[in-house]
């Protein structure tokens, strides 16, 4: 997949840096939303579903892909990886931390193997009038890439009303700062899967990010998670 033609990525990891989340227009066309959309209903590509209720995660449900990923999320997840793993990079060093990831996501696909996290972990999220999903992250297990992203798949307004992604920031000794991001049929949101670095008057600090989706309220709402650790 071209990923120079869909976004210009000095502007998303400026965003990252600056809220923790960018928008990245137009990543899906429609059809490629509706194909995507579609695939929930085929069981033999998934591994698990997951109804929220039954866990306290929100309402709606989702499904975990299977290996072999879809041709089309099998293109996005490496592509979207060599995008943003500059960014992972430059935030761990800012953190003291001193993990790196590698250039390739197969490369670092391995490392997850390794350690017993074989699970993929892209997922299909479905939406109905009253669900919503809690404010949570996707960690998994000891490897965790520190970017996600999120593909809208439904056009708000016309498939669903509501349904805003949301983001909320704990900082050290202050209230939680809470965003809305505002996305359109195939738009996606690259975000910070569980901390980031912020400059602060002393130099750095960690904050802490969830992520979650507010109520539908009316119509059916689909989402495409791209989730670039794996799962034990």
């Amino acid at each position: 997949m071209e990923m120079e033609k869909v976004s210009d990525w000095e502007k998303v990891g400026a965003a990252l840096d600056e809220r923790g989340s960018a928008v990245i227009e137009g990543l899906l066309s429609p059809a490629q939303c509706r194909a995507l959309a579609a695939l929930y209903a085929k069981d033999d590509l998934f591994r698990s579903r997951v109804v929220m209720a039954r866990h306290g995660f929100g309402r709606g449900e989702y499904k975990y892909f299977a290996y072999p990923l879809p041709d089309l999320i099998a293109e996005l997840r490496p592509a979207l990886y060599a995008r943003l793993h500059g960014v992972a990079n430059r935030w761990n060093e800012t953190m003291g931390i001193d993990i790196r990831y590698p250039d390739r996501h197969e490369t670092f696909r391995k490392r997850c193997h390794d350690a017993g996290q074989t699970r993929p972990t892209p997922l299909l999220l479905q939406y109905g009038e009253g669900d919503y999903n809690c404010l949570h992250q996707d960690l998994y297990g000891e490897h965790v890439f520190p970017l996600q992203v999120a593909i809208l798949l439904s056009e708000p307004g016309r498939d669903f009303e509501g349904g805003e992604f949301v983001l909320t920031e704990q900082r050290p000794r202050m209230q939680s700062r809470p965003e809305v991001v505002p996305l359109r049929q195939g738009d996606a949101v690259a975000f910070a899967v569980h901390h980031r670095p912020v400059q602060g008057t002393r130099g750095f600090y960690r904050v802490n990010l969830r992520h979650g989706v507010s109520r539908i309220r009316s119509g059916h709402r689909y989402t495409v998670g791209v989730i670039f650790h794996d799962a034990k």
